[in-house]
């Protein structure tokens, strides 16, 4: 009797950051288990990272529509299963996919979730002077969930997505590339994770009189108007809010020299082409195992300690606490440019 094909499906719902951040470990179980076919479980915005991997089949998710409660969850359990899913790899561990886990359970298939580590993270983020030492990166944290799946996914090289030709919809925003690209995406889901646009101001404002073509990254009317102010520093800026699709955006990030970004979705997807991505940190901090993918940990430039001791005092940056308002200012834009010359000069 022929053995039947095993079929995993991950799990990982959102956010841009979080999905970004599993895509080398599913890259890496790819190369490992060829035998294995292999379904991501995702919202229907991110499809466009996993394009490009053509052997990876993607079942969008609607929590505001057919997947909706827990008629919704049943819905998605039914596609999955008749997709001939046989084992759940649940990369994000809340409600819904706890839930598609015991459905598949009941059935007698194997499941397993991924530990994020909330203790560790509670006492890395505790209001009080501390000595605070990295935590687990989350990629290793999704390997220990596919090994108790019983897979062994070798993780000591780096795995990146290829990086795709420029298609003429961007090109006819960048014109052809004859200078280093410099992407620059200044802003976060939290006030507390965003650089001061003042400060951000006098690094673009350096940048814009070298040798460089920058290009500012956002999304939504608010943050598109922010960086329009930024433009009129010089001809080689470019704002490009809103100008292109998502996918077609993947295009320029995968084609930059540099990227600088919030700790944020934009670096978690430079860092999955190889960009090399330096990464700003205000109430967060890498140590709690969210530093973009294959960076150097000194391409993390961090709020001072010396003056905010309690730092980090949040693990997503959804946290205020009075006094740490300004503790992103304490990287000074010096600090940045130094950093991005550093790295550049690096390419030369």
């Amino acid at each position: 009797m022929a053995q039947k094909t095993r079929h995993i499906a991950f799990i990982r719902l959102s956010a841009m950051g979080d999905v970004a951040m599993t895509v080398p470990v599913i890259l890496a179980f790819m190369q490992h288990h060829p035998e294995v076919k292999v379904t991501v479980v995702s919202r229907a915005f991110f499809k466009p990272i996993f394009l490009q991997i053509p052997q990876i089949q993607f079942v969008s998710v609607h929590t505001h529509h057919q997947h909706k409660g827990l008629w919704g969850i049943f819905r998605l359990y039914r596609e999955l299963k008749a997709l001939g899913v046989t084992e759940i790899a649940d990369f994000h561990n809340v409600l819904r996919s706890k839930i598609l886990r015991v459905l598949f359970a009941l059935r007698g298939q194997k499941t397993a979730y991924t530990d994020k580590g909330r203790l560790e993270k509670k006492q890395l983020t505790r209001l009080e002077e501390k000595t605070i030492a990295p935590l687990k990166p989350m990629t290793l944290r999704h390997i220990e969930t596919l090994q108790k799946l019983g897979y062994t996914v070798p993780f000591d090289t780096l795995y990146y997505l290829p990086k795709e030709a420029l298609s003429p919809n961007v090109l006819e925003q960048t014109g052809p590339k004859q200078q280093l690209w410099i992407g620059i995406a200044p802003f976060a889901q939290h006030s507390a994770k965003v650089y001061p646009i003042d400060l951000l101001q006098n690094v673009v404002a350096e940048l814009a009189q070298g040798p460089y073509r920058i290009f500012l990254l956002g999304g939504g009317r608010r943050e598109s108007e922010l960086l329009d102010t930024l433009t009129p520093l010089g001809e080689r800026i470019k704002n490009m809010a809103n100008k292109i699709s998502f996918e077609h955006e993947l295009e320029l990030i995968a084609n930059l020299d540099l990227m600088v970004s919030m700790d944020s979705g934009n670096a978690h997807l430079a860092a999955l082409y190889g960009v090399k991505t330096i990464t700003l940190w205000g109430a967060t901090h890498p140590y709690a195992g969210f530093a973009p993918y294959g960076q150097p940990l000194d391409y993390c430039l961090t709020a001072d300690r010396s003056q905010y001791p309690f730092l980090p005092t949040s693990i997503y940056g959804n946290k205020k606490v009075a006094g740490y308002e300004q503790a992103m200012r304490t990287i000074t834009p010096q600090q940045i440019l130094q950093k991005i010359y550093s790295i550049l000069s690096e390419e030369r």
